[in-house]
């Protein structure tokens, strides 16, 4: 690290003005001096990092990061160290947060608002499908680029972003849990992908209603709403809106999205999507009932716990992108995942992400 006049010179970029500050790491503004382009520089400090034992997960993450090519994800460009400090690379991102667009000018419309939910959908789920979880999606995290286009930022940082205080575990910085899944409070193990949704969930509601679903002064009275997911949509949400956001922020493992069922995304119409799955149900020996969006698919074999059933949703997350969800409502768990094993074969031609790049490689696994 070299020092010119009054600039701090990092390799080939001149260091500005800090953009953020956090326990473990600086971000400042810096300029590459041979092609003139604007970048971040996230500064961490090397003997905070080993002090905590973080250099492992940091080096983990770092490597995986530099394989994520997003455009709703910001970029890392080169990690560089000297002997003090670890210097990473980042993508600029000049637009301002998204929530200052709701802080100056109120909620968003609906079509708004799902656009900039669909573009926050796709880096979830790119990232899920490499095994990297976000854990602390907040406010703070969304950021807009010059044109608009969502920029999700922190992806795959989240132990650089975390604080340790006296007790020596980790804690998120973020001052309120408002967009923190139940099981996350709870300090309890928990699933990356499943947690990371839920933040989505917590953000789409925002950003349509303007204020947040959870809140209390009393930190434990705002524990409590979380955990029973006590909130009330406003009038102005669509039916679609609000069952979508009711099925995300559900706090109980039985019905939530990720228990003892399985989901796809599709870009294909709503009515491609259920004659598909009606065409590859058919032949494994299922009787199928159709009702609007809905489907109910019955076993006719008896299996360990009686007749297999599924029942089949399809949410429309976005325009043009269906969120397709099948879950076991009768029979034995292990015939649901085998049953969805063999249907998959029939259905690769409408699915645009699976369970599993949804969810990641260490995600966890469905309806244990």
């Amino acid at each position: 690290m070299a020092t010119r006049g009054s600039r701090t010179r990092v390799g080939k970029y001149e260091l500005g003005r800090t953009l953020g500050e956090g326990t473990f790491a600086k971000v400042k503004f810096a300029h590459n001096v041979d092609t003139g382009e604007n970048f971040a520089i996230k500064i961490l400090d090397k003997e905070k990092v080993l002090k905590h034992k973080m250099i492992g997960q940091i080096k983990r993450e770092i490597s995986t990061m530099k394989l994520i090519r997003h455009p709703n994800v910001t970029r890392m460009y080169e990690v560089m160290a000297s002997k003090t400090k670890i210097y990473i690379v980042l993508e600029f991102v000049n637009g301002g947060e998204l929530f200052d667009k709701i802080a100056s000018h109120g909620r968003l419309k609906e079509d708004e608002a799902r656009k900039y939910f669909q573009q926050l959908i796709n880096a979830v789920d790119y990232c899920h499908s490499r095994g990297v979880f976000h854990r602390d999606l907040k406010p703070e995290n969304l950021l807009l680029d010059a044109n608009g286009v969502l920029k999700v930022s922190d992806f795959g940082l989240s132990a650089v972003s975390q604080q340790v205080r006296e007790d020596g575990l980790l804690h998120t910085t973020c001052g309120t849990p408002n967009y923190v899944a139940p099981e996350v409070i709870n300090n309890k193990g928990y699933d990356g992908a499943k947690a990371d949704l839920w933040s989505c969930g917590v953000i789409l509601f925002v950003l349509m209603a303007g204020y947040l679903p959870f809140e209390d002064s009393n930190l434990m009275q705002l524990y409590k709403k979380i955990f029973k997911a006590d909130f009330n949509c406003p009038s102005w949400f669509s039916t679609s809106a609000k069952k979508l956001i009711k099925r995300i922020l559900d706090p109980n493992p039985e019905t939530g999205l990720v228990k003892r069922q399985t989901r796809f995304t599709s870009k294909c119409p709503a009515n491609e999507i259920i004659s598909k799955i009606e065409e590859a149900a058919m032949p494994l020996g299922f009787d199928v009932k159709k009702s609007n969006y809905k489907m109910k698919l019955q076993g006719e074999k008896t299996g360990r716990k009686g007749h297999l059933s599924i029942a089949t949703e399809i949410f429309e997350v976005a325009p043009s992108l269906y969120m397709v969800e099948l879950r076991k409502s009768g029979g034995d768990t292990l015939e649901f995942h085998n049953f969805y094993k063999n249907i998959s074969t029939g259905l690769k031609d409408i699915v645009w992400k699976s369970e599993e790049e949804m969810r990641g490689e260490g995600g966890g696994s469905v309806g244990s």
